[in-house]
């Protein structure tokens, strides 16, 4: 029997079979919406999951870039620990002999302004000398001068008639220094080796020759303090001492020493003080000169770092060069 047939002879049983048909589509479509609920709660469960995985990484990851940073900046702070100990240590030395430079150079230059200063307002006029020529009658006299000059005694015994004075300051300057000793007397001791460089330029040399460095300008300065001390006691105000170092800062020093050894101020310091500085030999010897034509003494004074002597200085009677050895020349410019 057919479908047709049934739906013919019995229409009540075909309506009951649709609604069988209709209550199973229903109840499928039901059974599959609760199963597609089920699955959304699982895949946020699972992208919530996820998240904070990631979360948890990223704050593991930004915590151990933190520790890194701590590390670096840590081994920063003590390289900048060290470089500051090893500044200190190494350039600390050099800053102080480079502050002792700009003093000695400041000192001078204050010095020389309040010279020059003054040199201005006691200019005055110099006529030019007039050059004669000798006349034939003179040469009998020149031929008298130069028997005469035969008779002159030896370089030695310049300062024999002072050998009493000389040894008298000799054995002062070993004694304890006397701090508070007049102007123009040493202040301060000297050994016996200096004495005997002393006693060979005043007896063997007769004032007039080159000494050995004593190893510096400070003890150069301090052994010449010395020989202007006697020379004051031999010659009073009748004598000039003349300085000649190259370079400003060595004249700064010799300033500051014989300043502290001799007690002077800065107004001994001068052209119409007992010492002038010169930075140049022609000035010395211009000087040098002049105080010869007053019927003045010059006493020159060659500093150490000075390579070579000019002739003219030579024919002076009062002189002395320190030689310096190579080291000490070589240290020396590299300072200046």
């Amino acid at each position: 029997m057919t479908n047709t047939e049934i739906s013919n002879n019995n229409p009540e049983k075909e309506l009951i079979v649709g609604k069988s048909i209709s209550d199973g589509k229903t109840k499928q479509t039901s059974k599959k919406n609760a199963t597609q609920n089920k699955k959304i709660p699982l895949s946020n469960a699972k992208l919530k999951k996820s998240f904070d995985e990631i979360s948890n990484e990223i704050l593991s990851d930004l915590i151990t870039k933190k520790d890194s940073l701590a590390r670096e900046i840590k081994e920063l702070q003590t390289k900048k620990i060290e470089l500051e100990k090893d500044i200190e240590s190494n350039f600390k030395g050099q800053s102080d002999n480079i502050a002792k430079r700009v003093k000695g150079f400041q000192e001078y230059l204050t010095g020389a302004l309040q010279n020059l200063s003054q040199n201005v307002e006691k200019l005055e006029l110099v006529s030019q000398p007039i050059i004669v020529k000798p006349s034939p009658l003179d040469e009998k006299k020149q031929d008298n001068s130069k028997n005469n000059l035969a008779n002159v005694p030896a370089l030695s015994e310049t300062f024999k008639p002072d050998e009493q004075i000389i040894k008298s300051c000799f054995s002062t300057f070993t004694e304890q220094p006397d701090f508070y000793a007049e102007p123009w007397k040493l202040r301060r001791s000297l050994d016996a080796s200096d004495i005997e460089f002393m006693n060979d330029w005043f007896f063997n040399m007769g004032g007039r020759g080159s000494l050995e460095s004593r190893g510096s300008r400070q003890k150069n300065a301090l052994l010449s303090a010395g020989l202007i001390s006697i020379l004051g006691e031999l010659y009073g105000d009748q004598f000039q001492t003349l300085i000649l170092a190259s370079q400003p800062e060595r004249l700064g020093e010799w300033r500051r020493i014989l300043q502290d050894s001799l007690g002077l101020t800065r107004d001994d310091f001068g052209p119409n003080s007992g010492i002038v500085l010169f930075e140049r030999p022609e000035g010395v010897i211009e000087r040098a000169d002049r105080l010869e034509a007053n019927e003045e003494l010059p006493f020159i004074i060659i500093d150490a770092a000075e390579t070579s002597v000019e002739i003219p200085i030579l024919q002076f009677p009062l002189w002395v060069a320190f030689a310096g050895s190579d080291n000490e020349i070589y240290d020396d410019l590299e300072l200046n």
